[in-house]
């Protein structure tokens, strides 16, 4: 009876870890995402699971609500599960360390999908659009709107971060202040709060309703006898929240017409936005394109080939500097919402 029960146990063991390691089929894609809370992040997953099926593999996606723990967990258990290759939209780009390292334990590549993954030699390549440009394309967004270089001003404007554990959020802000940082010094523009900086402006985990409380803040406190001319907001999400706390002290009537506000992402609300007159402008990834440039790095690695990439010096995640692709951002304002992304197949007329 002994010896029965300690075969039992041993058979299924051997049963448990074959499930483990071949629960997936071969040339298997592991695609681990933040949230389904923007719509951007579902789009992404969803292109990505179409084009890799298109190009021959299956995919197994999941999303982990912007939980670091989560994420982590999910990672570690594609892993585990026997996936070929790691793609990673990673929550804080600071927490995936040991769990990369299993993954090269294990003979897993990893590609770091639009958001850097920090710390860690074992992160293979990066795609992504070029986030420096995206700021850049925001503030000079602002910058036509006020006619800056028209000398027109002075402007008080108030400045808006990203994520503090997302790496792209300080290009974000590096690119627009290195368009709005000489109107500033030369008094064109007046952040009349005196907040400058990603750790005076930052938006822990791009959250809209923390960023429509800052916005109250700033307003009760430093323009109850002031307007505000331009808002830079780095993510379509913060301007909603940011719309919100303007509308709510009289902003967008006809006597206190709304300031000029940025955005990114091209999200169906914001674009609805813009057409309405409210928020200014959006940046505009199509993530269609940054689904094919990740097809494309996948297939390279499962081919053993090297993957096309048109970066090696910019973005080093404190171990290495990560191969990387960078896709164009596209500006998108009410003169050319149509033609990029409705002639562009991105969205249909009818969602807007």
């Amino acid at each position: 009876m002994k010896m029965m029960k300690s075969l039992l146990t041993a058979a299924l063991a051997a049963s448990m870890s074959l499930v483990a390691t071949s629960a997936l089929a071969k040339d298997t894609v592991g695609i681990s995402m933040p949230t389904k809370s923007s719509s951007r992040w579902i789009a992404d997953g969803n292109n990505m699971v179409e084009q890799f099926k298109d190009a021959g593999y299956k995919t197994y996606l999941q999303y982990a609500e912007d939980d670091i723990p989560t994420q982590l967990s999910q990672v570690e258990n594609m892993i585990v599960r026997g996936v070929d290759v790691l793609v990673i939209a990673a929550i804080d780009g600071t927490t995936l360390s040991s769990a990369l390292q299993k993954a090269a334990d294990a003979g897993i590549k990893v590609v770091a999908y639009d958001r850097l993954i920090r710390d860690s030699a074992n992160v293979n390549y990066y795609a992504t659009f070029n986030n420096f440009q995206v700021g850049v394309l925001q503030a000079q967004g602002i910058e036509s709107a006020l006619g800056l270089k028209n000398g027109k001003g002075p402007f008080n404007i108030e400045l808006f971060g990203g994520s503090p554990d997302d790496n792209n959020a300080y290009f974000f802000y590096d690119g627009a202040m290195s368009v709005l940082q000489p109107y500033i010094d030369s008094g064109k523009l007046n952040v009349v709060s005196g907040q400058m900086g990603m750790d005076k402006v930052s938006t822990l985990r791009w959250d809209g309703a923390v960023a429509q409380a800052r916005m109250d803040n700033l307003l009760s406190a430093h323009y109850t006898d002031k307007r505000i001319d331009a808002v830079l907001s780095p993510y379509d999400g913060l301007s909603i929240g940011i719309l919100s706390s303007l509308k709510g002290v009289g902003y967008g009537s006809a006597g206190m017409p709304m300031p000029i506000i940025s955005g990114q992402d091209a999200e169906i609300p914001s674009v609805k936005s813009i057409l309405a007159g409210e928020q200014t402008a959006t940046i505009f990834k199509d993530t269609r394109e940054l689904a094919r440039v990740t097809v494309g790095m996948v297939n390279a690695i499962m081919k053993g080939t090297q993957p096309e990439i048109n970066d090696t010096t910019t973005y080093d995640n404190g171990v290495k500097v990560v191969p990387s692709y960078l896709l164009k951002p596209v500006l998108v304002d009410k003169s050319n919402w149509e033609s990029v992304l409705i002639d562009s197949g991105y969205y249909k007329r009818s969602q807007l």
